[in-house]
């Protein structure tokens, strides 16, 4: 195993020390198409020997087919080496379609207990619930995991896509680590109010869509087509003339990525890594290729006029389409 040289931040003050780049396992489970899982167990293990040690899941992610992966990969790593970051909540049919949000205590209890046996541990470093259920105070579900702390079953609480309102009231009951929430150069949202709130709580943001579902990169071209069972096939942002129009911003930023002779993918990343070290990228990297690519924007330093010339590249107000579909972004307190 190599000797880790990444830098490692806290998540927020009160929070676990994580790497600067955190890996997202999602797509290691069919989010976007087709994915091999022998590729993706020699991801994590790569990404762990390098010295990332943050990884995300989600109990739905792949009908807890992500964290029977996880739980494998790590399984002969020492525990304390690797930071699990849980999502819970969301709720599944058979056939794979989204049946809303359960965040009730006892629910969360029950969501735990499966986790825990998939991933093969005894405490999830990271807890949080997915999205906001509109039937339960964030109060109770914070709360109850509260109590899982208490047990010994979860290290710290965190959220994800809540707005600030929902943070503050969440801070009072529990100190939270940090936010999940999507933040890239084109989704710049919680600029203007999430982020200031976490900053003054204290709490750590783990962003995600930093690549913008692959937009921010050279995987995606005019054209493009997407299998059924991709994200991207649902996402405004890539259909028809949106995909068109945000290509536009992707080649202005590839201009600027080719005279410093590094990635579009890296830029962006690079980028995120600017605006602060509470805002931990997390990157969906399924090969090792695209690891070893991410892991090279961290000795990319990116000054004042080229961070200007990249924000001028790359304007948030003119990318196209929404970042979910409508009945998805209803879902979503941070963008009420």
């Amino acid at each position: 195993m190599t000797t880790s040289k990444i830098e490692t931040v806290h998540l927020g003050k009160n929070g676990p020390a994580v790497s600067r780049i955190g890996l997202g396992a999602m797509g290691m489970s069919g989010m976007y198409g087709t994915s091999d899982d022998a590729e993706s167990t020699a991801t994590i293990h790569a990404a762990l020997d390098s010295g990332v040690n943050l990884v995300d899941t989600g109990d739905f992610y792949g009908a807890g087919h992500n964290e029977l992966l996880i739980g494998r990969a790590i399984a002969e790593r020492p525990r304390a080496d690797v930071v699990l970051s849980v999502k819970f909540g969301g709720l599944r049919g058979p056939g794979g379609s989204w049946g809303g949000v359960d965040n009730r205590p006892v629910a969360l209890r029950n969501f735990l207990t499966y986790s825990l046996q998939r991933l093969g541990v005894d405490y999830i470093d990271v807890y949080r619930p997915a999205r906001l259920d509109p039937n339960v105070p964030i109060e109770d579900t914070v709360g109850a995991i509260a109590e899982l702390i208490e047990a010994g079953y979860v290290r710290h609480v965190g959220l994800s896509e809540v707005g600030a309102e929902t943070i503050r009231r969440a801070a009072a009951v529990h100190p939270i680590a940090d936010l999940q929430i999507e933040y890239s150069l084109i989704s710049r949202g919680i600029e203007a109010q999430i982020l200031p709130v976490c900053r003054e709580l204290g709490i750590g943001v783990t962003a995600y869509g930093v690549l913008s579902r692959g937009l921010l990169s050279d995987s995606i071209q005019a054209g493009t087509g997407f299998a059924a069972n991709d994200f991207r096939a649902h996402s405004p942002r890539f259909q028809g003339e949106n995909l068109d129009r945000n290509l536009e911003l992707v080649r202005a930023l590839g201009t600027i990525a080719a005279d410093k002779g590094v990635s579009v993918a890296q830029l962006a990343i690079a980028w995120a890594l600017t605006r602060g070290d509470d805002i931990v990228p997390v990157i969906g990297a399924r090969r090792r290729e695209r690891l070893t690519e991410t892991l090279g924007a961290l000795d990319i330093a990116l000054n004042a006029d080229e961070l200007s010339t990249i924000e001028a590249a790359v304007p948030a107000d003119q990318v196209a389409g929404e970042r979910y579909a409508s009945t998805q972004m209803a879902l979503l307190d941070s963008e009420r």
